[in-house]
């Protein structure tokens, strides 16, 4: 468990977030507790999920946007946190991340295209 302070509307949280190694799994259990009280905390955006079949993980768009850049093409190989491309959502630019390690099977957005929240962004495999 790592310990995070965050502040939101001039309110600070103390945040435990519990970091998973090795294949994307279910989401994590998060624990917040309010240091000052004020409004409930945004959920966290949900993990990327596995694809059926294999050891391929893809990549969801964790809300929906428009594709600013894309980092990455089919073929490369990628580290777990290598940034994949860059989401703007409510004028802010979101990194996306590889959440494993493995070569990047497919790219199924461009830049400039908008995409819904669950949409497969790319897979690694």
């Amino acid at each position: 468990m790592r310990k995070f302070i965050v502040n939101v509307n001039g309110a600070s949280y103390e945040v435990e977030v519990e970091e998973i190694t090795g294949a994307a799994s279910a989401p994590a259990p998060v624990r917040a507790s309010a240091v000052q009280p004020a409004p409930a905390a945004a959920p966290a955006a949900p993990a990327p999920s596995a694809a059926s079949g294999g050891k391929q993980t893809s990549v969801d768009a964790p809300m929906p946007g428009n594709i600013l850049d894309v980092r990455v093409k089919a073929g490369d190989v990628v580290k777990a946190g290598d940034v994949l491309l860059i989401l703007e959502a409510m004028k802010m630019e979101n990194e996306i991340m590889a959440p494993v390690a493995g070569t990047v099977s497919a790219v199924n957005v461009t830049k400039g295209a908008s995409v819904n929240s669950g949409d497969v962004l790319c897979v690694i495999g």
